[in-house]
């Protein structure tokens, strides 16, 4: 049996594009994404979701809750969904970070870098892959949306392509995107990718 997993990032907050906000606490969705998720919600009312999973940061769960209010789901918080830990850049602005070469490495070999004091892209893809794969197994024919951060989604779908991870931004993904799976035991493809509803 197959489960069908929607990966969903979350909506737009106001450092978008220009700080790496990471896992900081209390960055809270803007105007603009509080728009996003309740228009994401919306074009997902018909879905036929019988869980919400988000990411412990904060615009990751208010875009969960949205969703979960039309489906009268309360999210589940999975830390294998987390944002990436990047350390030390944490909360930095990209122009400051632009003048540092770890910074240049990280964005050139995404299969081997690691943020100072952080993790890899690689075990993010492993830990967000794992719970993909666990809940799919446990949920045949059922839908399951997931709300997690740009880069984990692009990890999750360059594994289930097979492309490296150095690859990752051969696509994109958008806030309130989804990135529809196809997941069980035989495997996973891609169904979907980038679904914008703004």
């Amino acid at each position: 049996m197959t489960a069908t997993i929607l990966l969903i990032r979350h909506a737009a907050h106001s450092h978008l594009g220009r700080i790496l906000s990471g896992r900081t606490p209390d960055i809270a969705l803007s105007s603009d994404g509080l728009w996003q998720a309740s228009a994401l919600a919306d074009r997902l009312g018909a879905e036929p979701i019988a869980a919400i999973h988000t990411s412990p940061v904060q615009r990751a769960q208010e875009t969960a809750r949205t969703v979960g209010e039309r489906h009268d789901l309360d999210p589940e918080v999975a830390p294998a969904l987390d944002e990436l830990d990047f350390g030390d850049w944490s909360g930095r602005a990209f122009v400051e970070l632009e003048g540092d070469p770890r910074w240049s490495t990280w964005n050139e070999a995404r299969s081997t870098a690691v943020a100072p004091n952080g993790e890899s892209m690689a075990d993010a893809q492993a830990r967000a892959w794992q719970h993909i794969q666990r809940t799919a197994l446990a949920s045949p024919g059922r839908t399951i949306a997931m709300v997690s951060h740009c880069d984990v989604i692009r990890a999750v779908v360059a594994d289930v392509l097979g492309l490296s991870l150095d690859h990752y931004g051969r696509f994109e993904i958008d806030p309130a995107s989804v990135t529809r799976l196809a997941v069980g035991d035989w495997g996973a493809k891609v169904l979907s990718l980038n679904e914008t509803y703004s």
